[in-house]
Protein backbone atom coordinates (compact mmCIF):
# COMPACT_ATOMS: atom_id res chain seq x y z
CA UNK A 1 0.00 0.00 0.00
CA UNK A 2 1.32 3.59 -1.03
CA UNK A 3 1.38 6.09 1.89
CA UNK A 4 2.15 9.74 1.31
CA UNK A 5 5.62 11.87 3.30
CA UNK A 6 5.90 15.51 3.17
CA UNK A 7 9.19 16.51 2.41
CA UNK A 8 9.62 20.09 2.94
CA UNK A 9 12.54 21.86 0.52
CA UNK A 10 14.03 24.99 -0.07
CA UNK A 11 13.50 26.59 -3.38
CA UNK A 12 16.97 25.79 -4.81
CA UNK A 13 16.53 22.36 -4.00
CA UNK A 14 13.02 21.76 -5.10
CA UNK A 15 13.69 23.54 -8.28
CA UNK A 16 16.94 20.98 -9.00
CA UNK A 17 14.38 18.03 -8.15
CA UNK A 18 11.64 19.10 -10.67
CA UNK A 19 14.99 19.51 -13.58
CA UNK A 20 16.26 16.40 -13.13
CA UNK A 21 13.31 14.74 -13.05
CA UNK A 22 11.85 16.38 -16.36
CA UNK A 23 15.42 15.55 -17.86
CA UNK A 24 15.59 12.23 -16.68
CA UNK A 25 11.77 11.72 -17.58
CA UNK A 26 10.54 10.56 -14.46
CA UNK A 27 7.91 12.13 -12.19
CA UNK A 28 9.16 14.01 -9.05
CA UNK A 29 8.05 11.25 -6.69
CA UNK A 30 10.18 8.86 -8.66
CA UNK A 31 12.86 10.74 -8.03
CA UNK A 32 12.65 11.69 -4.64
CA UNK A 33 11.74 7.72 -3.68
CA UNK A 34 15.07 6.39 -5.96
CA UNK A 35 17.42 8.86 -4.18
CA UNK A 36 15.84 8.01 -0.92
CA UNK A 37 16.53 4.58 -1.33
CA UNK A 38 20.01 4.97 -2.62
CA UNK A 39 20.34 7.04 0.70
CA UNK A 40 19.50 4.61 2.80
CA UNK A 41 21.16 1.74 1.17
CA UNK A 42 24.75 3.21 1.13
CA UNK A 43 24.24 4.38 5.09
CA UNK A 44 22.94 0.53 5.31
CA UNK A 45 26.25 -0.34 3.88
CA UNK A 46 28.72 2.25 5.92
CA UNK A 47 27.51 0.92 8.85
CA UNK A 48 28.02 -2.49 8.42
CA UNK A 49 31.19 -2.22 6.84
CA UNK A 50 31.88 -0.19 9.94
CA UNK A 51 30.74 -2.95 12.25
CA UNK A 52 32.88 -5.86 9.81
CA UNK A 53 36.23 -3.52 9.80
CA UNK A 54 37.35 -5.33 12.95
CA UNK A 55 37.10 -8.54 12.22
CA UNK A 56 38.23 -8.02 8.85
CA UNK A 57 41.76 -6.41 9.92
CA UNK A 58 41.86 -9.52 12.75
CA UNK A 59 41.86 -11.55 9.37
CA UNK A 60 44.10 -9.63 7.29
CA UNK A 61 42.56 -7.42 5.73
CA UNK A 62 42.84 -4.11 5.45
CA UNK A 63 41.56 -2.76 2.06
CA UNK A 64 39.23 -3.27 -0.58
CA UNK A 65 42.39 -4.65 -2.71
CA UNK A 66 43.15 -7.12 -0.13
CA UNK A 67 40.03 -8.49 -0.35
CA UNK A 68 39.82 -8.75 -4.16
CA UNK A 69 43.34 -10.53 -4.12
CA UNK A 70 41.83 -13.43 -1.72
CA UNK A 71 39.19 -13.68 -4.34
CA UNK A 72 40.11 -13.59 -7.51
Amino acid sequence: MREILTVSLDRALKTRVEKAAKRLHVSKSELVKKAIEKYIAKEEFHELRSLLMPYAEKAGYFTDEDVFKNIS
